[in-house]
């Protein structure tokens, strides 16, 4: 009964606006930082482009909440919705954290695996920004709203990988002697996996949001 209530009453499609504005922050943080990670002269330049994405994020993430408190009538289930947007910002956040790293060690240049993972976060981030337009008609694309899914965690399982290589190849060649470009270099793939990290957090949110309401 509560089931067919919702589905006769307005829906509040603000919300879907909302989502689709945060994902293509994620795409342009997530170009920001393939750019930040080919170094040299340009990378603080990047490092504040990722802060500029980050803090718009944080904006349609307050609006997001804003509109759940004074909504009626919600899409889906107001914790699927605080879920969906709280993680997609932690994914924005994290690449917050990555270029602070970056600027705080005053890096300018990456290793080859740490560019690969640059890819990865790239290709979530693509990822969920073809999914979450989709969520505005669920049944009609639930199935490849799955699948997108589905491969962001793929994504992921392929970038904990990159995180385990880079970290052998930056001991093998730091040894004893460079302690600290050991600590440094990890502390930037650890950061980076984590990137990767939060879009599987958010496809996950995007696959319960499928689950319950399809």
């Amino acid at each position: 009964m509560l089931g067919l209530f919702r589905r006769l009453m307005p829906r509040e499609d603000s919300f879907f606006e909302l989502f689709e504005r945060h994902s293509r922050t994620l795409v342009a943080g997530a170009k920001a930082m393939q750019g930040l990670l080919e170094g040299g002269d340009r990378t603080q330049e990047f490092c504040e482009a990722i802060f500029r994405h980050e803090n718009e994020a944080d904006e349609i993430a307050r609006e997001v909440l804003l509109l759940v408190r004074r909504s009626f009538i919600t899409p889906f289930d107001r914790s699927d919705i605080t879920g969906l947007i709280q993680s997609m910002d932690d994914a924005i956040d994290q690449m917050n954290k990555t270029a602070k790293a970056v600027a705080l060690y005053e890096l300018r240049s990456f290793d080859p695996l740490m560019r690969d993972l640059g890819g990865t976060i790239m290709e979530a981030a693509t990822l969920t920004a073809r999914a979450v337009p989709m969520l505005g008609s669920l049944a009609k694309h639930a199935t490849e709203i799955g699948e997108i899914a589905e491969q962001i965690t793929k994504v992921e399982g392929r970038s904990d990988d990159l995180h385990d290589e880079g970290l052998r190849k930056l001991y093998k060649e730091c040894g004893h002697d460079r302690a600290m470009d050991y600590f440094i270099g990890s502390k930037i793939y650890g950061a980076l996996e984590d990137v990767v990290d939060r879009f599987e957090d958010v496809a996950n949110e995007i696959s319960a949001i499928v689950i319950e309401n399809v």
